[in-house]
């Protein structure tokens, strides 16, 4: 999400109100629901961009042209990916993937007339672009939840508590790591059932997914968690010296502190 949130801004202040001359889509799998390489030549070239929105994770980049609205070209970064714009890449590198310019990485693109480019690089080729997406499938924005809406997806979930704050049906941007640090700053543990979790605990998860994002915004990423450096086998918690567990949480690895998340 932070990640997402960095290549917003880098597209809004760099690439909007520049027409696009043509379309790099070397890779078709790549391309989602329905779009193809052949489609994207064919409909994106005449059009500017309008306007860089995100919701959660996913990029929206509004386009339009001199007389009419043209789709929403959207964009997934994954795990791996970076949008560049005239070569310079949006936030911080990243922690767990190569961080080169590879032009084989350069999973699409756009060439705007005037003679700049707007990349995706995505060396593990996770991410993806869609056009017009369904942005109802996502739930809000983590960074404006209020703590009403934590409670009402909490309170009656069987599921452990990281799967559900995971769940970007329910909440669009907490990631695994930015989950984790959300956990550990609260001490909770990510397999507690959320139904268990008492109003105390939710009241306490709710201000801290706010606080998570903005401080870990301001510093750079999702990489810059508290937790950070004890995400690894056999590491210590940097809080209280107990040891950290490394477990696979809702399909995801997960470093807790086996002693003060309970």
């Amino acid at each position: 999400m932070l990640e997402a949130e960095a290549a917003r801004a880098l597209i809004a202040d760099r690439a909007l109100y520049r027409k696009i001359a043509n379309v790099h889509a070397p890779d078709s799998w790549f391309l989602k629901r329905g779009l193809t390489p052949r489609m994207a030549r064919s409909i994106l070239p005449g059009l500017a961009l309008t306007a860089a929105r995100r919701r959660g994770k996913l990029l929206m980049i509004d386009t339009a042209s001199s007389s009419a609205d043209g789709p929403v070209l959207a964009m997934h970064l994954g795990m791996s990916g970076r949008i560049l714009v005239d070569g310079e890449a949006a936030g911080d590198p990243l922690l767990y993937a190569a961080n080169g310019d590879n032009p084989k990485w350069r999973r699409f693109g756009l060439k705007f007339a005037d003679g700049g480019t707007l990349y995706v690089r995505d060396p593990r080729r996770l991410g993806a672009v869609e056009l017009d997406p369904d942005e109802d499938r996502l739930g809000p924005d983590a960074a404006t939840v209020k703590l009403g809406y934590v409670r009402g997806i909490l309170e009656r979930s069987h599921a452990p508590v990281k799967a559900v704050l995971m769940d970007q049906s329910r909440i669009a941007g907490l990631g695994n790591l930015l989950t984790d640090e959300v956990l550990f700053r609260v001490g909770v543990d990510p397999a507690r059932v959320a139904a268990t979790l008492t109003d105390d605990e939710v009241r306490a998860i709710a201000r801290a997914i706010s606080v998570t994002v903005r401080t870990l915004g301001t510093r750079g990423g999702s990489h810059t968690g508290d937790h950070m450096v004890a995400r690894f086998p056999g590491a210590y918690c940097p809080r209280d010296g107990a040891p950290m567990l490394r477990r696979t949480v809702g399909g995801r690895t997960t470093y807790s502190c086996s002693a003060h998340q309970r």
